[in-house]
């Protein structure tokens, strides 16, 4: 990927991924905001059930969004370290946690997911 046999290369690398952990948490945020907005909506107001059935699709199709944009982000990120030389990841320096994070993060999103669905 790069002829610069710097470490700068490899951090941006981990930034962008990191990025992309923050965008992947903030859909899944919004989602259940969505989601359990269209439950305060039922018990305050007695909104129709579609309403409520609409705010439950829109709330899970962001949690499932960032589910994907964590694990797809994982393996972009892979995919750049498989092109980096040795001399531009730092001695001693762990490129998993980032990667772990990510596939943390995808997991519950799609955890929280589910549980919309149950209904619970």
């Amino acid at each position: 990927m790069s002829d610069l046999n710097d470490p700068r290369v490899f951090f941006a690398a981990e930034r962008t991924l990191l990025a992309w952990s923050r965008t992947a948490l903030a859909l899944i945020a919004f989602g259940f905001v969505v989601e359990r907005s269209g439950l305060l909506l039922a018990v305050v107001s007695h909104v129709a059930d579609a309403q409520r059935v609409a705010s439950l699709w829109i709330g899970l199709a962001f949690a499932l969004l960032g589910s994907w944009v964590s694990v797809y982000s994982t393996l972009q990120f892979r995919r750049v370290l498989k092109t980096l030389k040795p001399v531009e990841i730092p001695d001693g320096y762990r490129t998993t946690p980032g990667v772990a994070v990510n596939l943390v993060i995808a997991v519950l999103g799609a955890a929280l997911a589910f549980y919309f669905l149950s209904g619970a």
